[in-house]
């Protein structure tokens, strides 16, 4: 039988004007410190985005979603916080913030396979 683990998660989302504080998901990073995993799923529905905001520069949206996900994988060209240990990382990530990409408050939970409750909150809180 298989052990659970406990994980953390929280949904990346876009908030094309802040001061309205409407949002799109556009991703879910989950953290799992026993089995050390740190990753990000992002998923960018332009045509979705331009009904929020037409003007949005799409280009730097995605630029800094890689940089998302280049920070949690703690590629060597993410930085100085990309080369922090995953916990921080995940902690850095998922501050409060009111930039135009934020996540939402964390969430724990238990799973026996983190990359599958990824796939899985992926689905359910960004594709539905």
């Amino acid at each position: 039988m298989q052990e659970s683990h406990l994980f953390e998660y929280a949904v990346i989302r876009v908030v094309p004007r802040v001061e309205r504080e409407e949002f799109i998901n556009v991703g879910v990073v989950l953290y799992c410190a026993k089995q050390k995993f740190l990753k990000a799923l992002i998923s960018l529905d332009e045509s979705r985005l331009a009904v929020f905001k037409a003007d949005l520069d799409c280009d730097v949206l995605k630029a800094n979603l890689i940089a998302f996900e280049r920070i949690c994988a703690g590629e060597k060209d993410s930085g100085p916080i990309g080369q922090l240990d995953a916990a921080s990382r995940f902690r850095w990530l998922t501050a409060t913030r009111s930039t135009v990409v934020q996540a939402s408050k964390v969430h724990p939970g238990f799973c026996k396979d983190p990359m599958e409750t990824l796939n899985k909150l992926h689905n359910q809180l960004v594709l539905f």
